[in-house]
This record gives C-alpha cells, structure tokens and sequence, in this order.
C-alpha cells in the first residue's frame, strides 16, 4: 500500500450534510457539451441541486446543428430511471429531447412511479441550428399525452408554432391553442428582431406574466435546456413556481451574457462557475 503521509481520520457513518434535491433528468447526449444532459448537470449543480441524468438519445452535433440522433430502446431508458426512483428521493423531473413517440410512452411510464413530483417539459424539437430532433408525431404526442402529467412546458416560439400547428401563430395565438393541454406554459422569446426578449408565462387560469430582459448579440447552444434545468431544480428546492420561473429566466440570461464560442458555431452558456456578479 501506497503511504501518502495523510492524517489517519476516523471514519463516520454519519452525514456531514443534507442531500441536495435530486432532479431526474431524461434528455439526449449532446457530444459538444453546449446542450442535452451536460446542459442539465451543469445548470443543476449552479441551483445546488443532483442530477441524475438518464440518458433518452445519442446524437451526432456540434456547435453547428445536429447531423443524426439515435433514441435509446425503450428497456434502457426505464432500466436508467427506474434504478433511479428506487435509490433516491426524486423532487423533480425535467424532460428534454425524447426524439421519438414511444420516448414520449415510457416518460408517462417513469412518471407513473413518482406521483406529485413537479415536471418540466422543455419540447427538444429542433436543434439550436435548425436541425429536426424527431418527427412531427413527437410534438403532437407530446401535447396530446405528456402535457396532462407536466407541471409546466418551455417551448422556444418556433416549437410553440409546432406544438399548436400554427405555423404563424404568435405567442398569444400558440397559448390560446396549448393551455386546454397544460396548465403552465412559459413561451420563451428571441427569435425575432426586436431590442428586447420578451418570455410569457401563460396559465390556464387566464393570468399572464410578462418577463422582458435585453437583447443579447450571438446565438446560443443549449439555452433552453439551461432554462428548462434550472427551473426544475428550483422547484425541486421548493420555489413557487411564478418565482422559479423569474430565477430561472434571470440565470439563463447571465449564462448567456457570460458564453463562451469553443467551436465554430453557436455560442455555449457558461453556468458555471457559481459566481455571476
């Protein structure tokens, strides 16, 4: 055995500390690191949260687009998820790219067994580059299906105009034609030309919440997964979910302010480190 000259300390059974919430998350693999589970890790780590992240896709991307994806049989994923439940106490569940309608089947499978546990939908349609993560079906299940079990959706403009069939629909317009299948939809802005992003958090209830922060110049890989992560796990540490949504949206801005360009494509979030002053 190899001596390092490290102090002899007595072993403890006992916690030095609590857990942190653990936040489930079932996204796709994104080899660039910018979007998917990395994504999901790194903005949970910065709310003090675990992930425990199941892995629901492969893809082929860079910072670019997306060249082909893979879905995972389904046995996998509910053996990852399920490996999971039985070992720790889930607090929330975020979803990200599923890629395939059977996908959508086993999340309401893995939700079965976590009754009450607040999920966030983020609808993974189209890569950051444009590049389709699944067929049309997928949206429609997922607003047909999965929207019933989600506490909340986080569609981009372009994927609420998917979910809704509305290929010209505004955010309004979309929301009018999602709510009946959700009871929490934040649509979020930038796709436009205007000097301000403007992100809405509908309800069913006819509430709305206007959340509005500046214009950024760039455009970003793994944004909304950043988004969709950090709102989970806000909930998770038990924030309202109008408080999680504004902490979540705040973050998400200060990741983007701070990005960083490693390839040759979109611009990657900074999540981490902890300190955004």
């Amino acid at each position: 055995m190899i001596d390092f000259g490290l102090p002899d300390y007595p072993r403890s059974t006992a916690r030095l500390a609590p857990s942190r919430p653990v936040v489930l998350c079932l996204s796709g693999h994104d080899p660039s690191g910018g979007a998917g589970l990395q994504a999901d890790i790194e903005a949970l780590l910065a709310q003090c949260c675990h992930a425990a992240p199941a892995v629901t896709a492969l893809t082929v991307q860079d910072t670019v687009d997306v060249s082909d994806f893979r879905v995972l049989d389904r046995d996998w994923v509910l053996a990852q998820a399920h490996a999971v439940i039985a070992d720790m106490p889930v607090a929330a569940v975020k979803l990200g790219m599923l890629g395939s309608v059977e996908m959508v089947d086993t999340v309401l499978m893995i939700m079965d067994k976590l009754p009450g546990v607040p999920l966030v939908c983020d609808p993974v349609l189209r890569a950051g580059g444009g590049g389709a993560l699944g067929k049309e079906d997928v949206g429609f299940a997922m607003r047909e299906r999965l929207f019933a079990v989600s506490t909340i959706a986080t569609p981009n403009l372009p994927e609420a105009r998917i979910l809704a069939e509305l290929p010209e629909g505004s955010a309004d317009q979309c929301a009018e034609k999602l709510l009946p299948y959700i009871e929490h939809l934040l649509i979020t802005g930038g796709h436009g030309d205007e000097s301000e992003v403007h992100n809405r958090l509908y309800l069913r209830d006819g509430s709305r919440h206007d959340f509005t922060c500046a214009r950024l110049p760039g455009s970003y890989h793994g944004s909304g997964c950043t988004l969709a992560s950090t709102l989970a796990g806000r909930l998770a540490l038990g924030q309202d979910l109008i408080g999680a949504v504004k902490t979540a949206l705040d973050y998400t801005w200060r990741t983007l302010r701070d990005a960083e360009q490693p390839g040759r494509g979109q611009f990657v979030p900074r999540r981490l480190p902890l300190d955004f002053s």
